[in-house]
């Protein structure tokens, strides 16, 4: 929703936008415009012998600073984003996260459609990417997670792509609690398409200008965004060289913990945790992994079905996704035993089998 902004924060806005929307001019320049001049409008109106001052500025992004282009397009931009209730934040203005001040190269605008939760300098909220081609098993593992995370009020982060991010939104969602998409197109084009009506859940972030399509290389950028608005990122699945190892790049740069869940040996898919892991990851199979490490308290037990006792002593071992060696030696239970159990623990609807794991539903 729109909040009410004093006339000064609107001017200086929409002077921020003018110049995110000028060329030559990208992150870094127009943060030292605007410290250098104590302002982003003071800077448009600044001489060009005053420019010359700037660190970091060159002829060519000198001379498009005020340009007639870029201040009608930023007023066009801004009457739009009213009209489709999406907020427009400046960098140094009120409402803009804290927790974006981590990065070297913050945008200067954001797009925010639907309520932004408080960011704080470390916020309560992790983000949890992965692989588009997940495992079943990592699909399981990523809403188990998510959804335990959200139950205890933290924050679900990611990039709205499919896989292991549709995952992670989607079970924050259904748990009752809050997701943020990040967007490599702008917060009114969705991509993938099959995630609209899940996008409609979700708060969505983008440093895109309305109308802005999906193009590769937005996600390696948007990526920044997902690690630095995260207390720490969970990297549950993805190739030694994918967005999810960017991601977790970034989040050390802005001293965010990294997490990693291990996979199956030999997997590609797992060979990227397994490298984070081996570079000090915080190892991680359930939410309280996460929680521990952060301090944030405990996952509140489910209150438990009235089963029988060898269903009762099953489900209480599937607190992790586990093989039927696990479980049986988890439970001491006989194989048919077992078998019966999980059948049953299937067919009321609190456990299923994917890719060889049974896992709570």
């Amino acid at each position: 929703m729109i909040r009410a902004t004093p006339a000064d924060e609107v001017s200086e806005l929409l002077a921020l936008l003018i110049l995110r929307l000028t060329p030559n001019l990208g992150p870094r320049r127009i943060e030292a415009l605007r410290r250098h001049f104590g302002g982003a409008g003071a800077a448009l109106n600044a001489p060009l012998a005053q420019l010359r001052d700037v660190p970091g500025l060159d002829a060519r992004s000198m001379a498009s600073i005020g340009q007639p282009k870029a201040a009608a397009g930023a007023q066009a931009e801004l009457d739009k984003a009213r009209r489709m209730g999406v907020t427009l934040l400046g960098r140094g203005l009120d409402g803009y996260p804290a927790a974006l001040e981590s990065l070297g190269d913050p945008p200067p605008v954001l797009w925010v459609l639907g309520d932004l939760p408080d960011l704080d300098v470390v916020p309560r909220a992790v983000g949890i990417v992965g692989t588009r081609a997940a495992s079943p098993h990592a699909v399981s593992l990523t809403r188990s997670i998510s959804g335990d995370l959200a139950r205890v009020g933290v924050v679900v982060v990611s990039g709205l792509a499919r896989g292991i991010d549709t995952a992670a939104h989607g079970a924050a969602v259904e748990a009752g609690g809050h997701s943020i998409g990040i967007l490599g197109s702008a917060v009114n084009v969705i991509y993938p398409r099959e995630n609209e009506r899940l996008a409609e859940r979700l708060t969505l972030i983008s440093e895109y200008p309305l109308d802005t399509g999906p193009a590769q290389h937005h996600f390696p950028t948007r990526n920044r965004l997902i690690a630095a608005l995260s207390a720490g990122t969970l990297v549950v699945e993805g190739e030694r060289k994918s967005g999810s190892l960017i991601t977790a790049t970034h989040a050390l740069e802005c001293g965010r913990t990294v997490f990693a869940v291990p996979g199956r040996a030999g997997d590609p898919r797992a060979a990227g945790p397994h490298a984070l892991i081996r570079d000090g990851a915080v190892l991680t199979e359930t939410a309280q992994d996460v929680l521990d490490e952060l301090g944030w308290g405990q996952v509140p037990a489910s209150p438990m079905p009235d089963l029988p006792p060898e269903q009762a002593r099953v489900l209480v071992a599937l607190g992790a996704p586990a093989t039927l060696d696990d479980l049986q030696s988890g439970t001491n239970l006989p194989l048919p035993e077992l078998q019966t159990a999980l059948v049953m623990l299937q067919l009321l609807g609190l456990a299923e089998e994917i890719g060889g794991r049974w896992a709570r539903r």
